[in-house]
């Protein structure tokens, strides 16, 4: 296997106007974060898409893994004040 020398790789997020979040876009590689943001600007920014770029490293990312799909996502049942079933709903309102 040949060695990669494209550099590490970075997670991309773009914000498109300000007051608005950030986006994720894709990814660039890089051999530091100056040349990360260049690229990340050169590939994703191109036509004046976006007013601010975030660039991580992708390691640095944490996700959750498909095992804990039951115990991370499911909801709590025991908390009941998450359930808007305490609200009254004023009628005529169809969307809230």
């Amino acid at each position: 296997m040949a060695n990669d020398n494209q550099g590490k790789v970075w997670e991309v997020f773009v914000q498109t106007k300000p007051g608005q979040p950030h986006k994720h876009c894709g990814s660039v590689h890089a051999h530091d974060k100056e040349m990360a943001l260049q690229n990340a600007r050169d590939l994703y920014t191109r036509r004046s898409e976006g007013t601010n770029i975030w660039v991580i490293p992708a390691e640095l990312i944490v996700s959750s893994s498909p095992e804990d799909i039951g115990s991370f996502f499911e909801p709590a049942n025991d908390k009941v004040y998450r359930h808007p079933t305490f609200y009254n709903v004023p009628e005529g309102i169809t969307h809230m």
